[in-house]
Formats: structure tokens, C-alpha cells, sequence
């Protein structure tokens, strides 16, 4: 993994991305003065001091004092994150006991876009599923899913799963389906579907919807695949 990779991931927990460059040095290199950390991050002597204490704030790193000045450390990547997870837990917690309540509307069509925004859907509807979930989708999406889909089947639901992706070896009834890349399809308890584009090269872009003519026929034409799939191949697993 690279470092920028490393460093876009660190700014999802609140750090910016000087900070960023500041915690990998200081993970990379130990205690540092912050001369020491403006002479290896790049990084001017004025901004670094400021980000260090920045740093210091948001539980990413401690500050050492002795005789010999003050240098900063790197607080364990795990304990920085679980702690930035357990804040957030007990921010989700007020918000739930204080929000408004939600005006029920309409389920109409909603569009997804984006690869984060498509995958935070699918999981969502997952985590709700009550009794069935059918899959459709090639490798990229399946792996996305893959916990999600591991924690329905060992809690007694049922998994079905429509794909290429010949290794695929997860949880599940599977069938082996032509090219599925840049797709996803989804239905969840015959009542909700996610359905578009989904992949690198694709608009990653989704349809979601719990319109009971749209579900029926979404169900339909995955029944009708299936049933092809079965008479064609016999590759059910």
C-alpha cells in the first residue's frame, strides 16, 4: 500500500493531511522534536508545531517533555482508531436519542452515486435483512460484502449469489453466471433493490427502491437468470 493510500485512509479518522504525514513520520521514526518532524515530513517549522499539537488533541499522539525539550510520539494506530470509533459510537447514540422524529415518506427511486455511497447501501441492507438476500454482482462487489454476507448465512439466513467470479468461495447457494463486472443487483426480503453500475470502470452509480412493481420485476428477471443458469450450465453449487 502506498503512502498517499495510507494517508487518504488516516484523514477518514478527523486528521488532515498534514497530520496525516506528521502521525506516519512519527509511526516510521519515533519520538520526534517537531525540528525533527518539519526536516523529514517537508512540512515549514510553523505549520508542523501547529499540527503536532493538533495531533495531540485528537488522540493521535503524545507529547514527551524533559530536560532535553519536548518531542512527540505516535499513539498505536489500533488504540488511535478504536478510540476514534468509540467516540463516534457515543456521538450515534445522542444523535438517536435526540433526532427528530423522521417523516415517513413515500419509498420512491433513489439515486446512489459514488463507489463509497453504493457500497454503504448495499451493507445497510444487509444489516436489515430479515429472512433473504439475493446477490448479483462480480468480484469487486462481492468482496466489498463479504463479512456481511458471512454474519446472514451463520445466522441462519438465506444467501443466494449470482456471479463470475469463479473462486468465489463464501457463504451461500451460487450460481455461475457469464460477465458480471460493473454490475451490482441486490433484493432483500422481496422488498427492497439496489440495482446500477458498480466497479473502477464503471459510473458506480445504483438505483434504490422499495416500489413493490419495480421489486416484482427486479425479483422476476434474477428468478428468470437463474432458472437459465440451471437449465444451460447446471453450475450451482
Amino acid at each position: 500500500m502506498s503512502t498517499e493510500q495510507f494517508r487518504e485512509h488516516l484523514m477518514k479518522f478527523d486528521l488532515t493531511r498534514q497530520e496525516a504525514a506528521l502521525y506516519e513520520s512519527l509511526l516510521e521514526n519515533g519520538k520526534l522534536t517537531g525540528y525533527e518532524a518539519a526536516k523529514l515530513t517537508g512540512i515549514s517549522r510553523s505549520n508542523v508545531y501547529a499540527s503536532l499539537a493538533s495531533l495531540c488533541e485528537k488522540g493521535a499522539a503524545y507529547l514527551e517533555e524533559n530536560e532535553s525539550g519536548k518531542k512527540y510520539l505516535a499513539v498505536p494506530v489500533q488504540e488511535f482508531c478504536e478510540d476514534k470509533i468509540d467516540q463516534l459510537k457515543k456521538e450515534e447514540d445522542w444523535l438517536v436519542l435526540h433526532a427528530p422524529v423522521q417523516k415517513q415518506e413515500e419509498e420512491g427511486y433513489i439515486t446512489i452515486s459514488g463507489q463509497e455511497a453504493v457500497e454503504a447501501k448495499a451493507r445497510a441492507l444487509l444489516k436489515k435483512t430479515e429472512e433473504r438476500v439475493y446477490v448479483s454482482g462480480g468480484k469487486s462487489f462481492l468482496e466489498v460484502l463479504l463479512p456481511e454476507l458471512t454474519d446472514l448465512s451463520e445466522k441462519g439466513k438465506k444467501v443466494v449469489i449470482i456471479t463470475d467470479w469463479k473462486e468465489y468461495e463464501g457463504p451461500g447457494t451460487v450460481y455461475r453466471a457469464e460477465d458480471k463486472k460493473g454490475q451490482a443487483g441486490m433484493i432483500v426480503d422481496s422488498s427492497f433493490v439496489l440495482s446500477g453500475e458498480y466497479g473502477g470502470q464503471s459510473g458506480n452509480t445504483c438505483l434504490y427502491t422499495g416500489q413493490r412493481n419495480f421489486v416484482e420485476i427486479f425479483k422476476e428477471a434474477m428468478a428468470n437468470e437463474i432458472k437459465v443458469i440451471e437449465l444451460t450450465k447446471g453450475e450451482k453449487n
